[in-house]
């Protein structure tokens, strides 16, 4: 016997209308039924685009994290560093809250928000029965505010300013991994939809 599916609500974040949403199909919105706002709005090119562009910042986060990120070059002495060995630094140097917050900010909240993310794809593109993917979710959104790539490259922008009057600073291919990976974080945050994922999952049964 065929199970009739009620479409899942959704409340306006402009008006408050509570309202259910409307099947939609890749490269279509939902709008409210009162004043107009977008409710939902789905990437033209739907999950498999999304698959892609979080592998792509996989690939990308791991780039940054494997190459030297920046060099120091004074009086013929070269030291380059990693984004932990960045972190690492900063304990070393008795700063172990600033060593957290580094770490946690450039590569263990960012790695997070993509590993979560990679996970709930993977179920629901493939329909698979995976563990704790409603908890992964649910946590993408506690994670997104504290992967904060663009504000550590700011510090890494202004800190190549202030240094290149005392030494010379060779930028490594990590930075120039991070700088892409911080474009396409930005495009996968846009297009992705959490209230889609999660009315797949409640479908999913």
């Amino acid at each position: 016997m065929r199970r009739c599916v009620t479409p899942p609500l959704a409340v306006c974040h402009e008006c408050d209308l509570l309202q259910r949403l409307p099947p939609l199909s890749p490269g279509h919105a939902a709008h409210c039924a009162r004043c107009g706002s977008v409710l939902l709005r789905l990437p033209r090119w739907g999950m498999d685009g999304e698959l892609a562009l979080t592998l792509t910042a996989l690939i990308l986060f791991l780039l940054a994290n494997t190459f030297p990120f920046m060099a120091l070059e004074i009086e013929n002495n070269r030291e380059a560093t990693t984004l932990a060995g960045a972190a690492w630094a900063l304990y070393q140097h008795d700063m172990p809250w600033l060593s957290a917050v580094v770490f946690f900010t450039s590569v263990a909240g960012p790695a997070l928000v993509i590993l979560s993310t990679l996970h709930v794809l993977i179920a629901l593109r493939w329909r698979l029965d995976l563990p704790m993917v409603r908890t992964a979710l649910h946590a993408l959104g506690h994670l997104r505010p504290w992967g904060m790539i663009d504000v550590f490259m700011l510090g890494v922008l202004v800190a190549f300013v202030k240094l290149r009057d005392m030494a010379e600073v060779v930028l490594g291919p990590g930075l120039y991994a991070f700088a892409a990976l911080l474009l396409v974080s930005a495009v996968t945050a846009s297009y992705l939809e959490p209230k889609q994922l999660w009315n797949q999952l409640g479908y999913r049964q």
